[in-house]
Order: C-alpha cells, then sequence, then structure tokens
C-alpha cells in the first residue's frame, strides 16, 4: 500500500460518492495533480474542454478577468445579431420573469461568445462574479474565461450544463450554468443561451429550462430569416402546432428543402445532404404545399416514411406581407379516429393547387387576386381581410400588373 511522505499508509481511495462535489474533487484531483483522464467523474464535454484550456497554457489557479470587447466590436456585434435579438425579444423577457424567484441570471451570446443581452442585477444583490460578468459586450468564450457551459456550447455546437468545481478556474467554482445552442437557417451556431447562478446550485432542472426557450428562440429566428420562404408547421399531434416542439420546414421558390429543425428532421428521418425537393421530403407537390396558407383549417399529410402529419405553412414576401393573416388557422377537433382523418390526408380535391412550375410569388399574387375578388374589388376591405396596408396592398397589384403586362 503506497505511504505519504509523512510515513503513514495512504487510505484507500473511496470508490463511491454521495455527492456531485466529491466527484468532481476526484476528478480535478485525478486530471490536475495526477494527470489522469476522469473518464466517468465529470462528463466528456467538461474533460474536453480541460483539456483545451490545458493546451493553451491556461492555469487553474490564475484570476479571470471579464473584460468587454472594443466599443466598436460591441456595436458590431449587437447590428449583426439584430434578427436573434428580435427573435429572443419576448421570450427572454418571460424567461426572466419566470426566473426573477431563483437569484438565477440569463444570458445571451452571440455564436462568438460575446454577450448581447443580460438580466440587469439588482443592486443589493451580493453576485460579485456575475455582476461583473452579466454585461453586454463582455467575452465569456472558452478562450478567455475557461470552461463553463456557454463557453463550451460555443465550441461544441451542444447543450450542456457545467456545475462548481467543473469549471476550470478556481475563483469560478461558485458559479452553475446550463446552456443550449440556437442555430440559424444554415445550420450554424447563430447564439448561446445560458442560464446561471452564483452562491448556489440549481433547484430544479436548469437544462430543460433553457433548452426550452432556445428552441422557441431558434424557432422565431428560423422564421424571420425565411422571407420569400414557404415555411411549413408541422407535428404528428395537431395539439404540438406553435409550440416549441413544432416541426419546421423552409422551402424555396424551386421547391426545394432549404432547411429543417431538429424535430423536423426527426420526424422525416431526413439525412439528405444539400438541398433536397419537397417530394422527396413530404412526398407531396410544391403546388399542394403552395396551397396551404389559404386553407381555414390544418391538413394532414403522410410522409414517405409513413408517419402521418397535421401540417400548415405561412408565406411571407419580401416587402414584409405576411399572408398568414388571410386565413383564419384552426385546430379541428378530431371527430373520427385519427387513422380515418390520415387516410384522406394527401392533395384533396377541395385543396386548389397551383400549377407545378408556380412559384410562391404566383401564389401571394394569386391570394391577393382572388381576396379582392371576394372583397367586390374594395381595396380598403380586402387588405383588412390580408392584414396588410392598402398602400402595400396597391403597391402589389401594380407590381403584378407589371409583371403581366411585360409577360
Amino acid at each position: 500500500m503506497p505511504q505519504s511522505s509523512t510515513g503513514r499508509q495512504d487510505a484507500p481511495r473511496q470508490l463511491f460518492f454521495r455527492t456531485a462535489e466529491q466527484r468532481t474533487a476526484l476528478a480535478r484531483q485525478q486530471f490536475f495533480d495526477e494527470g489522469a483522464r476522469p473518464s466517468g467523474l465529470v462528463g466528456e464535454a467538461v474533460i474536453q474542454s480541460w483539456l483545451r484550456c490545458c493546451k493553451a497554457h491556461q492555469n487553474p489557479a490564475d484570476r479571470v478577468s471579464f473584460e468587454q470587447v472594443t466599443r466598436s466590436r460591441a456595436h458590431a456585434t449587437l447590428n449583426r445579431n439584430r434578427q436573434l435579438l428580435q427573435a429572443g425579444n419576448h421570450e427572454l423577457n418571460h424567461m426572466e420573469a419566470a426566473l426573477i424567484g431563483t437569484d438565477c441570471r440569463v444570458l445571451l451570446t452571440d455564436a462568438q461568445g460575446v454577450i448581447i443581452h443580460a438580466t440587469e442585477l439588482a443592486p443589493t444583490a451580493v453576485q460579485p462574479l456575475l455582476k461583473t460578468a452579466s454585461r453586454v459586450g463582455v467575452n465569456i468564450a472558452e478562450t478567455q474565461i475557461g470552461t463553463t457551459a456557454p463557453g463550451i456550447v460555443v465550441r461544441s455546437g451542444e447543450a450542456c450544463t457545467v456545475a462548481g468545481a467543473e469549471h476550470f478556474f478556481q475563483c469560478l467554482q461558485g458559479l452553475h450554468c446550463a446552456a443550449a445552442p440556437i442555430h440559424d437557417i444554415h445550420g450554424q451556431l447563430a447564439g448561446v443561451l445560458d442560464i446561471s447562478v452564483e452562491g448556489g446550485s440549481f433547484q430544479f432542472d436548469a437544462a430543460s429550462v433553457v433548452g426550452l426557450y432556445a428552441t422557441t428562440i431558434e424557432n422565431r429566428l428560423l422564421q424571420l430569416q425565411s422571407v420569400e420562404h414557404l415555411v411549413l408547421h408541422f407535428q404528428a399531434s395537431p395539439t404540438l402546432l406553435d409550440t416549441p416542439l413544432e416541426a419546421l420546414a423552409g422551402i424555396d421558390a424551386r421547391g426545394r428543402v432549404l432547411w429543417l429543425n431538429a424535430v423536423a428532421r426527426r420526424l422525416t428521418g431526413c439525412r439528405t445532404s444539400g438541398q433536397p425537393m419537397v417530394d422527396e421530403v413530404f412526398g407531396a407537390t410544391l403546388g399542394w404545399l403552395l396551397g396551404l396558407p389559404r386553407q381555414t383549417t390544418v391538413q394532414t399529410l403522410h410522409l414517405p416514411n409513413g408517419l402521418g402529419v397535421w401540417i400548415k405553412a405561412r408565406l411571407t414576401a419580401s416587402d414584409g406581407t405576411d399572408f398568414n393573416h388571410a386565413v383564419a388557422i384552426t385546430k379541428p377537433e378530431p371527430a373520427a379516429p385519427r387513422q380515418t382523418q390520415l387516410q384522406a390526408a394527401i392533395p384533396t380535391p377541395d385543396i386548389e393547387t397551383l400549377s407545378p412550375h408556380a412559384t410562391l410569388v404566383d401564389h401571394s399574387q394569386r391570394l391577393i387576386e382572388s381576396t379582392l375578388a371576394q372583397c367586390g374589388g374594395n381595396i380598403a376591405k380586402a387588405a383588412r381581410a390580408l392584414g396588410v396596408s392598402r398602400g402595400m396592398l396597391y403597391r402589389r397589384l401594380q407590381k403584378g400588373r407589371g409583371q403581366d403586362a411585360q409577360a
């Protein structure tokens, strides 16, 4: 049995631990003192972060300085992330209201780890680290402050939680943080949402909460970035539409599937790289899908993999016209067994389809013309029905007539 420097025999290493803190303490001992890999004691994401920090010659005993980026970079960062901030505006407020009694702080960073939104701390709050860190413009990337949940997400793109002594730097071991990624329509990391608390651990499932809000913000961002795209909303249950659990897909004028959110990828089973065509992913023509925004009820569809889903769609024109206001989307109460309803899912005669070569512009123009006809040519009434201004409707009509004249 090994002996210590005092000549006494060392006690056998404890195999079982009552707390996560004990496991983390042993992990730090194995990693920093013994040079061993503490697999099973802390998560692999934390171990990989520790390895990167050591490779960058960071010392866990050093103090951390929460430095803000330059004013010009901060301004450029906020300007570059306007859509992300717009997508998260309401959700960040709701999130902060939900966490107001927990002493937790909400941080939103850009894809490089620079904070673009932070919860304002009360003047009486005793949270020295968060008070310094929770400022717009502070860079909390791994290269700056070592292992943290948002820092790991910036590097890996995967959600994670970092608790107490799992932080690389000893001065940050009073923090607990949980973070989740937000992606854009290109599948790239757009930002990171984080919940942090100082001086105590989370008293709720922080990973689930931050994941829920990050998904909601991501879904909003995907739709904001999808101008002139047909956005499909679908799920295996109609009650999940318009929730963070809905599947979303963006379709361009040529019928290509430009993007799918995570739920959509799971439901469709789409593993095709690039931009597959709609019939390959959804088993329906572009013309049929273009008719969805005009429907007053949610439709049903069988995907090529056999799964039946409830589906609706939204179309926003480049000039900001949102044709989703033109119809009242309702969720029908199943009056018959679901299987019976899903059998009648795909292209039914009551769905008016466009030519297979129709574009999103063709669809929006046709919607304007049909609405105007239903309103007896009354521009004001048609504008109210479409949810747009009379001026915008005039411009759309003139544009359409100009294209017809050229043709």
